[in-house]
Order: C-alpha cells, then structure tokens, then sequence
C-alpha cells in the first residue's frame, strides 16, 4: 500500500481545514439563515456557538485523528479496539457519501449559473424563478453538471495529501478571499447599502427567540462541517508538532469570517432591488439574486457582468473545497481498508457518488414522484446527514474524547506536550466534556421532533 501522506506546513494545514469548513453553508445557507432571523441579533448569537460549540467539536475530531493517524473507521478502531466504537466512523463515511451525492448537486447548480453568468444570461430580464424550476427538473443538464462538479473533487483527491489537496488549498483559498473583497467592493457601491448594512449591525434582540438559537446552533454545527469525520480525515494528515488548539482557532475565525462577509454581499445588493425580500430561503441564490445582478447590469453594466460572474464562481470555489473534504473521507477509508491505490479509491468514490448524486438530481424532475417517509430522494439525503447523522457524530466524538480516552493523551494532544497554554487546555477539555455534548444533543433531539 502507498505510504500515509501528509500535510507539509502549517499554512497547508490551516487552508486545506479551513477548505473544508468554507462551503455552501458559508455562502447559501448562512445568508439564509440570517434573512429568516433577523440579521444582526442572529449573528451574535451564532458567533457565540461556533467557539463554544462548533470548535470543541472540531478540536475532538482533531485529537482523533492525530492521535491515530488512521481514516475515520480505523482510527476508533487503533484507539479503542474490540468495541461498538468504531460503528461512529462508519456513521461518518456514511454520512460523508450522501453529503458529497446531494451538496455536488447543489455545486452542479452553481456552476450552471457560473455559465449563464458568463454568458450574460442574467442580464436579460427573466422570470428566474421559472428558469430554475425548469433547469432543475431537466432530466439531463443537472447530471452533466454534477458530473464536472465530482470530476474537478476527483482531480484534487486522487493527486494526495500534498500534491492534491494542500496544493490546491494553498491557491483556492486565497483565491477566494480576493473575490469576496471585490464582491463586498461591488455591493456596497449598490444604492441599498445603509439599509442592508443596517440590517446586518444593528441586532434586535427581541427577535432572538427559541427557534432562532437552534437555528443558529446547527448554522454553526453546518459550516464548521463537523461530527461525520472530515476533520478526523485531515488532522490524521498532521505532524506531532503541529498546534491543535491554535489551529482550530484559525479555522473557526476564517470560516466565520467568509460567513459574516457574504452577509456583506448579499443584503445590501438585496436592499437595493425594490420588492424583493431578505427572508427569501434557498431561493435567495438562485431566484432572488440573479434579479439583483439583473438591476445592477440594466444601471451600471460591467458591474453586474463582474458581481454575478465573480459571486458564481465564488459559490463554486467554497463548495469545492468542502466537496474534497467529504471525497477524502470515503476515498481515504476505501484506500486504506481494501488496499486499492488512491486512485482507484478516489474512482470508486467519484462514480458511488454519481449515482447517488444522480438520484438526488432527479428528484427534482423525473423521480419527483418517489418519495421515502414523504421526502425526495434529496430531501432524504439532507435530512438523514443534517438532522441525524452530524449531530450524533457530533456527540459520539465528543462522548469519546471527553470520556473514553485517557484524559492524559487528550491534554498531552491540545497542550502539544507543553507547547500551549495547559489553562487553555482545560477550558477546551471541560467544553468537550460538557457543554458541547449537552448542545449537540439539543440539536439532535429538536431535528426529530
């Protein structure tokens, strides 16, 4: 079998986790999340739960996967063996199929209207709510495009650990903090800019009800990509002296900040188009925006040809870089477990993946009739990883780092043998043992309900 690869410096470590983190939740589903709670007041609060939640979580992950030095199944397997352990890394591999199968359709879309972007398509005035009802519901153009979506995934993975996925982290990632800086640059020169940028920084607190903390608890959970193993994955890539609690902090303060940003780019170009609204949900990206990039190009033309090609491709950037994440998950395992080379692992991936993809594709046109406990084939696929399997992985890792392993090992992991403060240590170690597990259990049981 090829040797173990791994992660060459520290910058490689903190892009290619911070790669990971960045995604769609970042972009799509964080700015929806904020226009169906109040802006600014649901900020805080989420700020809140990602460094007291989400990040002892990932520290976990990463205690896990270094101290193995294995992919997600036998790292429980190496740590505690001849135990039900090792059933949670199963649950992550699972978990990290069916998030690669639905999320690369969503990628598959965004890349589509990184085409019509290109094209000028989104300048023309349509109904767009229509053409993304009909581009969604075609039986073959979302397949084509989720197939280039898991090629490009496929490409990174099958190349390694240094050659692929740090490599290409350490151009994409940089890359993507130029475009956000040119869009928040093209959006606030939009006429709504006071009255997004009001909705954005002057929080309401009396909009800060129940169902908006568990909102913002599981947007937290969702963008850090936590609990199903690709933070395992990773870390089981790092060297002994590489720094796990500062790391993680990095992590969670360049995924934060993406999320915040794109806030910055979306409500005061949202603000500026009349009648539209913030709280639009998923369509905001795909209906409500392309009529936003439409009013800018009537107005100012090379503005609106800039704003919606570079948000498009923007979109399609983070979502890459999660999609090599949950590809190196199920590609490491297979890779690992039944001998196979990389890349006939990362090939056995890429086509699974299709066909699963597939079927979440077609479910939006041709399979809209077949539906398991009333949910289509991508609702089920969304469901099962967001309101089961990442909040129970979550959990388990917790549960496992806090009170299965040695305590000394897991202090010996966060302090780096005295390389970090052993106080701040501490306060991570009481967080994994207690407050991150009692919150992703409140995730849980509120996704079942």
């Amino acid at each position: 079998m090829e040797s173990r690869g791994r992660f060459s410096s520290r910058i490689g470590v903190i892009l290619a986790s911070a790669g990971s983190a960045v995604g769609l939740g970042n972009i799509w589903r964080f700015p929806t999340e904020v226009g169906q709670n109040g802006g600014a007041a649901f900020i805080l609060v989420y700020v809140g739960f990602v460094f007291f939640l989400a990040l002892p979580v990932m520290l976990s992950e990463f205690v896990i996967g270094r101290s193995s030095k294995s992919n997600t199944v036998d790292a429980y397997r190496m740590l505690s063996p001849g135990t039900p352990w090792v059933i949670t890394g199963f649950m992550g591999v699972l978990a990290g199929f069916l998030v690669l199968s639905f999320y690369s359709v969503v990628a598959g879309w965004t890349m589509h209207y990184a085409v019509s972007s290109l094209l000028c398509r989104l300048s023309a005035g349509h109904d767009f709510g229509a053409e993304f009802n009909a581009f969604i519901s075609h039986p073959l153009l979302p397949l084509g495009y989720l197939a280039a979506f898991l090629l490009l995934s496929h490409l990174v993975v099958e190349r390694g650990v240094q050659s692929g996925i740090e490599r290409y982290s350490k151009w994409m990632m940089p890359l993507l903090f130029i475009i956000i800086f040119v869009l928040v640059a093209c959006s606030l020169s939009m006429p709504g800019v006071a009255d997004g940028l009001r909705f954005l920084l002057r929080p309401d607190f009396s909009k800060v009800t129940w169902p908006v903390v568990l909102s913002a608890i599981g947007q937290a959970f969702f963008s850090l990509s936590v609990g199903i193993g690709c933070m395992i994955t990773y870390a089981s890539y790092f060297g002994p002296r590489m720094r796990l609690v500062p790391s993680a902090i990095h992590v969670c303060i360049i995924d934060t900040l993406v999320a915040v940003t794109s806030g910055f780019i979306i409500f005061p170009a949202v603000f500026s188009v009349p009648g539209l609204s913030v709280d639009a949900g998923p369509g905001l990206v795909f209906i409500t925006l392309p009529n936003v990039f439409n009013a800018a190009f009537s107005q100012i033309p090379p503005v609106g040809y800039v704003f919606s090609l570079l948000f498009y491709v923007l979109l399609l950037l983070a979502a890459l870089t999660s999609s090599i994440s949950m590809h190196e998950i199920c590609t490491a395992f297979i890779h690992e477990k039944y001998g196979l080379s990389r890349r006939r692992a990362a090939w056995v991936v890429t086509l699974l993946c299709f066909v699963g993809g597939a079927a979440c594709a077609l479910s939006f046109g041709p399979l809209r009739g077949l539906t398991i406990h009333g949910m289509g084939i991508f609702a089920l696929f969304d469901y099962l990883t967001a309101k089961f399997f990442m909040p129970l992985g979550g959990i388990l890792i917790t549960l496992f780092v806090g009170w299965k392993m040695p305590r000394m090992r897991v202090m010996d992991e966060l302090t780096n043998g005295g390389t970090c403060s052993r106080l701040l240590a501490q306060l991570f170690f009481f967080l994994i043992r207690w407050v991150a597990p009692l919150g992703v259990c409140i995730i849980f049981v509120n996704g079942l309900r």
